[in-house]
């Protein structure tokens, strides 16, 4: 028999950023649950609103099936004694399993018993399990509520749990299940009595709640599209993911209401409105079919109301007086050049002992110099004006008001000034990429000046924790200044460009700067820890291309030289993993490895030689002839595979006369330097 299951736990507003989490969190725990007590159901869905965590099981189980099966017990001449009677053993046996005596039966020398497991009922597993699923959720801030021990987002209000019309007794935090709940706060139905899990959905939403995320985002982005329709304007889901996805879990019953400022406004730019609407006020702005910014927006309200003018007249009175501020901060930006707000960097501290933004705004020249050099770049005035506008604007009093909105004021302002364009670009781009997977800089002054910018935080993070005991080295739960992602932004950066640049050599060259600049002396490791935090990134980026072998046998080839040769060979070495041939040189490369460990003999006397196969390899080798170009080259080691297969058929290296073994293996190292210019091939 199966029946639907409905979980329902009603809670003060919870934060926006946890709802995705705790949606995924549920689904990925009951599907657990489910599963390791081999109870079958149709479907999992789970929804969310600001107030209510809900999961409907379709066709669940209500009863495990009884389950036959024969258990062995006691051998025969321990179970019986010698009349043929059962002895305290068996008998002790038939009494665990729940037999008669009588019930018992032999088979391959010992007894056995045929025993009925009983199936679980379903009300018993989710009993014992639905309110740790519901109290393992994880999340930011978690704290205690009440007087109860344990921790969650918020308090919870009340808990709903149904098996088809059936209230299933669950207690979370002190809440007993029952099969009422609340509607939407301003609702009419606010009382609300469930009387199965299917009719769930549609009496929430006549308590004009839309419990389905998915159903509400729709409506919200149908809703708001008529709405801008109706008024000859456009709204841009697109640009604004996290908006949508936001005010999608901050309302339970939302309405667009159209909205509107002052067209005085408009002058600021557009950026800085967008901002303010949407990032700090939660305003979806409109733009003309042109593809102008609108003086009007449209806020979404959580409202089951039909008189909206208080809230209509509230948000233009919080929205004037934000703009207000931006028009304000822009004029007084704007009284002087972008460039001659160079020296006011010196007031502003880039890092604790690591100077001003100032100094952090001169690295970038010369970094960007050396870089621009590095690619052959001969005009590079661009790319120098370019670093030396790059942080400007962080002394500007937008960009103090609206942090986020750094390199695009920049921009902005350097394009007012007359910049060359891709110079003002630059100063926006050297930013990107903003996320891990987001845009990259499309032009060389941004790529270049953003990789210098990034090379430099990174360094001084590394230079500025030297001698730490604790190695406050970046973490992905410890990184403040975000240089994981900065780390991720240069290696796409480069190899997405096509970028031939050698990053150990820029670490190098930055850390010299940082050190002769603060009078720092580094420490012998601080190269090589930069490169391996570098590596385990790039490991990271390509985990789902290639497997985790491939990557490690590459690490000897110094992948930081030239990313993009590093690439290359991963794709090819890839491509060959399944080739007879290729795994015959694996095999070989792999042995040969293993008999040299740390030997690093080399004189190869031929002289010494006693055996044909040791001069037929030695030929071999000799004669073989590489080339630059990877498949070839590894092409041509076939030439060694044969000579290699008799050198060991016949060949004892290990020779009891001590210069016969050396030379055998200095002639295998000569071989292994052949394998390795593919390769590590143990790791592969």
């Amino acid at each position: 028999m199966k029946k639907d299951f409905l979980l329902e736990v009603l809670v003060q507003e919870l934060p926006y950023k946890f709802i995705p989490s705790a949606i995924s969190q549920l689904k990925s725990s009951f599907e657990k649950l489910f599963k390791d007590n081999a109870f079958n159901y149709e479907a999992i869905n789970v929804y969310a609103t600001p107030r209510r965590l809900s999961v409907i099981v379709n066709n669940l189980d209500i009863c495990q099936e009884d389950v036959v099966k024969d258990v062995k017990g006691p051998i025969l001449n321990i179970a019986k004694n010698d009349k043929g009677e059962y002895t305290p053993a068996a008998l002790g046996f038939a009494k665990k399993n729940g037999v008669e005596v009588s019930a018992l039966y032999e088979k391959e020398n010992y007894i056995w018993a045929k025993i009925t497991l009983k199936g679980n009922d379903i009300r018993d597993i989710l009993k014992n399990n639905v309110q740790n699923i519901i109290l393992k959720l994880q999340g930011s801030h978690f704290m205690r509520w009440a007087d109860n021990d344990e921790k969650f987002s918020r308090p919870i209000e009340n808990v709903v749990a149904l098996l088809g019309s059936e209230v299933v007794e669950l207690n979370i935090m002190d809440k007993k299940s029952t099969n009422k709940t609340k509607g939407h706060r301003y609702s009419k139905n606010i009382d609300v009595t469930i009387d199965e899990p299917k009719n769930y959905v549609d009496l929430m939403r006549k308590a004009n709640v839309i419990v389905n995320q998915d159903e509400r985002q729709e409506l919200i982005i149908n809703s708001a599209k008529k709405c801008a329709e109706e008024n000859n304007l456009e709204i841009k889901f697109e640009k604004m993911p996290e908006l949508l996805e936001e005010v999608t879990f901050i309302t339970e019953w939302p309405v667009p209401v159209l909205c509107e400022f002052q067209e005085k406004y408009l002058q600021i730019p557009s950026i800085v409105t967008t901002t303010v609407m949407s990032s700090h006020q939660r305003y979806f702005p409109l733009w003309t079919k042109d593809g102008k910014l609108s003086n009007k927006f449209i806020t979404m309200a959580n409202y089951t109301g039909s008189d909206f003018s208080n809230i209509k007249a509230g948000n233009q009175r919080v929205i004037t007086a934000r703009l207000e501020d931006g028009i304000f901060f822009y004029n007084e930006d704007t009284k002087t050049k972008l460039i001659d707000k160079f020296d006011a960097l010196k007031g502003m501290t880039f890092q604790k002992g690591l100077g001003t933004l100032y100094d952090k705004a001169e690295r970038l020249i010369n970094l960007s110099d050396k870089i621009a050099d590095e690619l052959g770049i001969n005009n590079k005035e661009d790319i120098l004006r370019c670093a030396k506008l790059s942080k400007c604007d962080l002394s500007t009093s937008l960009v103090f008001e609206f942090t986020e909105l750094q390199g695009f004021i920049g921009q902005n302002y350097a394009e007012k000034d007359g910049e060359k364009d891709n110079v003002a670009l630059g100063i926006s781009e050297h930013y990107f990429p903003l996320a891990a997977n987001s845009e990259l800089p499309s032009k060389i002054e941004g790529q270049i000046v953003s990789i210098a910018d990034k090379i430099d935080t990174i360094c001084a993070v590394f230079i500025s924790t030297q001698g730490d005991k604790k190695k406050k080295r970046p973490t992905g739960s410890n990184d403040p200044l975000a240089t994981s992602r900065a780390t991720i932004g240069i290696l796409r950066t480069v190899i997405e460009n096509n970028l031939k640049i050698d990053i150990v050599e820029l670490i190098k060259y930055s850390l010299d700067l940082l050190s002769k600049e603060f009078n720092i002396p580094l420490e012998n490791t601080i190269v090589d820890e930069i490169k391996d935090f570098f590596i385990s990134r790039l490991y990271v980026m390509y985990e789902n291309n290639y497997s985790f072998n491939i990557l490690k046998s590459l690490e000897n080839t110094n992948p930081l030289a030239n990313v993009l040769e590093f690439i290359s060979k991963a794709d090819i070495l890839k491509e060959y993993s399944n080739d007879d041939n290729f795994l015959k040189i694996k095999e070989n490369a792999t042995r040969v490895s293993k008999i040299l460990k740390d030997c690093s003999l080399k004189d190869v006397q031929d002289n010494l030689f006693t055996l044909e196969e040791e001069k037929g390899l030695y030929k071999a080798i000799k004669e073989h002839n590489g080339t630059d170009d990877l498949k070839e080259y590894i092409k041509s080691l076939n030439s060694l595979t044969d000579p290699t297969a008799k050198f060991f058929d016949k060949v004892l290296v290990m020779d009891k006369d001590e210069k016969i073994k050396n030379n055998r293996l200095a002639l295998l190292n000569l071989l292994r330097d052949k394998f390795n210019k593919v390769c590590d091939f143990e790791k592969l």
